[in-house]
C-alpha cells in the first residue's frame, strides 16, 4: 500500500475525451495537472469506437474540440475537420495533444469507493482524494470528468439517477414515455413459450412500464459498445459464439424478424475509414442491452464489471447470431456475414473496445439545471460556456408487455433541434454549500431529457475546456468556482476559440 501524498493545482478524474480536453487547457494555462484514469486507455468513447461523431451543427464546435477533429483530418491528409475516423487515429491524436503539455497521466488509478472516506473535505472544499492503491492526491481544484460521476458522489454532491417526472421542470419529453410508442413490429409474444404466461416472460421484459406516462423512475437509457468492424479479410477476425451465450437473449430478435423487422436494421454498418465501421444500435432489438444497465451507476466496481461483461457477451452473441443462427433469414445472414473485428484495433483487449457506452449515469443536482426548455431555446442563458446542438436523443430504457399483451419498447426519443443552444456555467458547478472546488463537465446538472442532447463527445470536450479555464481563474483569484467572474471567463474562452 502506497501512502505518499502528491500535490497538484488541478486533479482530473477520468481520461475521457472531456478529461483530456481539460488537461490540455489546464496545461496551456500553466496549471500543474494530473489526470487519473481508472483504466488503461485514454479517450473514452471518442477513442473507444465512436468514430461516427454525433456532432450536430459543426459550426457550433470550437476550441480544443474543434482542434481535435482538425488534427484527425490531418492524419488523413485533409485540412478540414474530420468527424468520421478510426479508434486508433483518435487515440494517436489525443496522445500527441497531451504530449505537448506538461501534464501527468496515471493509468489504473481508481477511487477507493469501499471505505467511505476516499474524499477528504476541508469545510466545503475537497482537500485530497485517495485511490485504491493508497496513493493520495491533493489539489486546489478537482474535476470529475468520468462518465459515472464517482468523484462527485464521494464528495457529497447531490445527484440524481434516472428520469425526472415531466411536471418537475415543466417538460414534455421526460419520464415514462407514451404507451403508443414502440420500435418493434406489432404482435411479438412476450412469453418464453408463446401464448403460455405460465412459462414466464422473456429475459429483460417487464410486465408493465412501471408507471404512467410522464412519471419519473430510476431507469436509464440503454448502454452498448460501439463496435469497430471490418469486412477486409486481410485485417479481420470473425466473432465466435461467446462463452456464456444465452439463446433466450435473442428470442425478441427472432420473433421481430419473423414479424417483418427490416433485415438491415440489426445494427448499423456506418463506414468510417479503411473499411472499418462504427456499428451502433439501429432498432428496437439491436446492440443495446435494454434493461441490463439500470444498476450500473450506483454499483460497486465488481458489479459494474459484471454488467459490462454481460453487455460484451450479449453483443458478441448478437453478431454471431445474425451471422450463423438458422432462425435468422438468409438475407440478413448474408448482409452481416462479411464483418468481423479489425486486427489492428484494440490489440491490448482482444480487438474489442474496453469502453462501454455509458450513455447516462449520475447527473448532478446543482443550483441550476439544464432542461429541455433550455435546449429548445425557450429559456435564456446569460452565462454560456459552450454550445450543444445534437438532437435530444434517448435510447430505449426497457421492454415491457403493453396493454394488448405484446412486447413493446419504452424510453426512446429523437428530436432534431432547429438551432444550437447555450449551456450555463452554473450547470458545471455544485451547490456552494456542498463543494466549492469541484467542476463536473460530464455528469453535469441536467435533466434526462436535456442530457439526451448534451451527452455527445464534442460537447463534453467543449464543457471540459471551459471548466478547466474556470479552475485556473478560480485558483488565480482565490475564489470558489461558483464565484468565477463570467466576463473574464468568457473573454478567455473566446480567445481560445470557444463558441459561446
Amino acid at each position: 500500500m502506497v501512502n505518499a501524498k502528491e500535490t497538484y493545482d488541478l486533479v482530473i478524474y477520468g481520461a475521457t475525451s472531456a478529461g483530456i480536453a481539460a488537461a490540455i487547457q489546464a496545461g496551456r494555462m500553466g496549471l500543474r495537472t494530473v489526470v487519473l484514469e481508472p483504466g488503461d486507455r485514454i479517450g473514452g468513447l471518442t477513442a473507444g469506437g465512436l468514430g461516427d461523431t454525433d456532432h450536430g451543427q459543426q459550426d457550433a464546435i470550437g476550441g480544443i474540440a474543434r482542434e481535435f477533429y482538425q488534427r484527425v483530418g490531418r492524419k488523413y491528409g485533409e485540412e478540414d475537420a474530420v468527424w468520421y475516423f478510426e479508434p486508433g487515429i483518435a487515440l494517436e491524436v489525443f496522445q500527441e495533444m497531451l504530449s505537448e503539455q506538461d501534464v501527468t497521466v496515471i493509468h489504473g488509478e481508481r477511487l477507493d469507493r469501499t471505505h467511505g472516506d476516499a474524499v477528504t473535505m476541508d469545510g466545503n472544499a475537497i482537500r485530497q482524494i485517495r485511490m485504491e492503491s493508497g496513493r493520495t492526491f491533493e489539489a486546489k481544484m478537482f474535476m470529475d470528468a468520468g462518465y459515472e460521476g464517482d468523484l462527485m458522489a464521494l464528495a457529497g454532491v447531490s445527484y440524481t439517477v434516472g428520469r425526472e417526472p415531466n411536471d418537475r421542470y415543466g417538460e414534455t419529453r421526460n419520464g415514462i414515455r407514451s404507451k403508443s410508442e414502440n420500435e418493434l413490429p406489432d404482435g411479438i409474444d412476450p412469453y418464453l413459450e408463446p401464448g403460455k404466461p405460465a412459462s414466464g416472460l422473456l429475459p429483460r421484459v417487464n410486465p408493465n412500464p412501471g408507471g404512467m406516462p410522464g412519471e419519473g423512475d430510476r431507469k436509464l437509457q440503454a448502454y452498448c459498445y460501439r463496435m469497430c468492424l471490418t469486412d477486409d479479410p486481410r485485417n479481420r477476425i470473425m466473432i465466435a459464439r461467446p462463452e456464456g451465450y444465452d439463446e433466450r437473449d435473442y428470442e425478441i430478435l427472432f420473433r421481430a424478424l419473423e414479424a417483418g423487422m427490416p433485415h438491415d436494421r440489426v445494427f448499423k454498418l456506418n463506414v468510417m475509414r479503411n473499411r472499418k465501421t462504427d456499428s451502433n444500435n439501429h432498432y428496437g432489438i439491436s446492440c443495446d442491452y435494454n434493461g441490463g444497465n439500470h444498476a450500473y451507476p450506483e454499483a460497486d466496481y465488481d458489479t459494474r464489471a459484471a454488467i459490462a461483461a454481460r453487455h460484451v457477451v450479449y453483443q458478441k452473441g448478437l453478431v454471431w447470431t445474425i451471422q450463423n443462427h438458422p432462425r435468422v433469414p438468409r438475407e440478413a445472414r448474408e448482409r452481416y456475414a462479411p464483418w468481423g473485428l479489425p486486427k489492428d484495433e484494440f490489440v491490448e483487449t482482444g480487438n474489442w473496445t474496453p469502453q462501454l457506452y455509458i450513455r447516462e449515469s449520475r447527473r448532478m443536482c446543482g443550483d441550476y439545471t439544464v432542461t429541455e426548455n433550455v435546449v429548445l431555446r425557450r429559456d435564456t442563458v446569460a452565462d454560456s460556456v459552450g454550445l450543444g446542438s445534437y438532437a435530444m436523443d434517448s435510447h430505449h430504457t426497457q421492454y415491457y408487455v403493453n396493454d394488448r399483451g405484446f412486447v413493446s419498447t419504452e424510453g426512446g426519443f429523437y428530436d432534431i433541434l432547429e438551432s444550437p443552444y447555450p449551456v450555463s456555467y452554473r450547470a458545471l458547478v455544485p451547490k456552494r454549500t456542498q463543494c466549492t472546488n469541484l467542476l463536473v463537465p460530464v455528469c453535469l446538472s441536467a435533466t434526462h431529457a436535456a442530457y439526451g442532447s448534451i451527452r455527445m463527445e464534442p460537447v463534453f470536450m467543449i464543457l471540459a475546456q471551459s471548466a478547466a479555464t474556470a479552475a485556473a481563474l478560480a485558483i488565480e483569484t482565490g475564489r470558489p468556482v461558483q464565484d468565477v467572474d463570467m466576463a473574464t471567463l468568457r473573454t478567455r474562452l473566446e480567445a481560445d476559440g470557444q463558441i459561446l
